[in-house]
C-alpha cells in the first residue's frame, strides 16, 4: 500500500498598478516552475511548515491567508516505491525577508494569472491559481487573520492547592502544545495578543509573544469570572478587534468562547458551506482545548466578513 508524504506550500501574492500578481519559483534539478512547497518536518503542523518552506524557497516571510485546493498526486519516495503525496496551500502575504535564494531555487518570477498559468509546468497546480484568482475577484483575498485560542489544558481544578483558580497554571501536555502553537500562530503572523488574565491563558500565548515580540494584553471581560460578571464584555472586545482590523489573536476559556463564537459566526453567512460548519462544530464543542480556530476576516468594523475558517486541533 503507498505511503503518504505530506507537504505545505503558498502561492505569495501581490498587486501591482491594480494588477494581481503570483510568485512562482524555479527548481534548476528539475528544470521547472512551481508553487514553493516541501515536505512537513517530522512532527510539524501544516501551516507552519508552509510558512516556513516558502521562506527557505524564496527568501521571504509571508502571512498565510484563505487555504487554497490542496493537491494529491503519486510519485516515487527515497526507497523507489510509490507514494501518494498531498500537498495543502495556502493563499500568503509577504510581510518581511530580504528574498535571497539559498534553497534549491534559483529563480522567483512575479506574475500575472495568465502569464503564471502558461509558465506552470504541472496541470495540478493550476488548480490552486484558479482558485487564488477567484478569491481576488470576489473581494475575499486580502484578509487579515483573527486567531481564537482555547488555553491549553491546565492542572485539574481538583488536584489545584494553590487556592485562587486564575492561577492555576497549565500541566505538562499544556506546555507542550503552548510550545507547539509558537509556529501556527506563526505562520499567520499576527500583530497583537489579547487574553483573559488567567495563567492558563497568558501562559498559552506568551511563548508565541515572546517569540514575535509582542506582548500579551489581558483583559478581565475574557476571564471566567469576568465573563461571569458581565457578559458583554467578552462579545465587545471582539467587536473592537474586527474595528481594528489587525491580525490577532485572541485566548479565552471554554464558558466564555461561544459567546465570542455568536458574534462571529454572522459573519461568516456568506462563506462556503464546509467553513460555516466548521465554526459551528467549534461552537459546539467550545473549541478543544489548546485548539487555534483562524476566522480570515475581509474587511473591517460593520463591513467585516469571515470568508474562510480553520481548525487548528492539539
Amino acid at each position: 500500500m503507498p505511503t503518504t508524504i505530506p507537504a505545505a506550500g503558498t502561492l505569495p501574492w501581490r498587486v501591482r498598478g491594480h494588477a494581481l500578481q503570483v510568485a512562482l519559483v524555479h527548481r534548476p534539478r528539475y528544470d521547472d516552475w512551481a508553487w514553493a512547497k516541501g515536505k512537513l518536518d517530522p512532527g510539524e503542523e501544516w501551516a507552519p511548515a508552509a510558512a516556513r518552506e516558502t521562506e527557505e524557497e524564496t527568501g521571504l516571510r509571508v502571512r498565510l491567508g484563505v487555504p487554497l485546493p490542496e493537491a494529491r498526486y503519486t510519485m516515487l519516495d527515497k526507497d523507489g516505491r510509490p507514494a501518494d503525496k498531498v500537498v495543502r496551500y495556502w493563499a500568503a502575504r509577504v510581510v518581511g525577508g530580504t528574498g535571497e535564494l539559498v534553497n534549491e531555487i534559483d529563480d522567483v518570477a512575479w506574475l500575472d494569472p495568465r502569464e503564471a498559468h502558461d509558465r506552470l509546468d504541472y496541470a495540478r497546480d493550476r488548480e490552486q491559481l484558479r482558485a487564488l484568482v477567484r478569491h481576488h475577484q470576489a473581494g475575499s483575498l486580502d484578509t487579515w487573520p483573527l486567531v481564537v485560542v482555547r488555553h491549553a489544558h491546565a492542572v485539574a481544578r481538583g488536584a489545584w492547592s494553590g487556592g485562587d483558580d486564575t492561577l492555576r497554571p497549565l500541566d505538562a501536555a499544556g506546555v507542550a502544545r503552548a510550545s507547539a502553537l509558537v509556529g501556527v500562530l506563526a505562520a499567520y503572523a499576527p500583530r497583537r495578543v489579547v487574553s483573559s488574565p488567567s495563567v492558563r491563558c497568558v501562559a498559552t500565548v506568551a511563548p508565541f509573544a515572546a517569540s514575535a515580540g509582542l506582548t500579551v494584553r489581558t483583559r478581565g471581560g475574557l476571564s471566567e469570572e469576568g465573563f461571569e460578571e458581565d457578559p458583554a464584555k467578552a462579545p465587545r472586545r471582539v467587536l473592537r478587534l474586527l474595528e481594528a482590523g489587525r491580525p490577532a489573536v485572541l485566548c479565552s476559556h471554554g464558558p466564555v468562547l461561544p459567546a465570542l463564537l455568536e458574534v462571529l459566526a454572522p459573519l461568516a453567512a456568506s462563506s462556503p458551506a464546509a467553513d460555516r460548519a466548521l465554526l459551528a462544530a467549534a461552537g459546539d464543542a467550545k473549541l478543544v482545548k489548546g485548539e487555534a480556530l483562524v476566522l480570515h476576516v475581509a474587511g473591517t468594523g460593520p463591513a467585516a466578513r469571515v470568508v474562510a475558517v480553520e481548525r487548528h486541533l492539539p
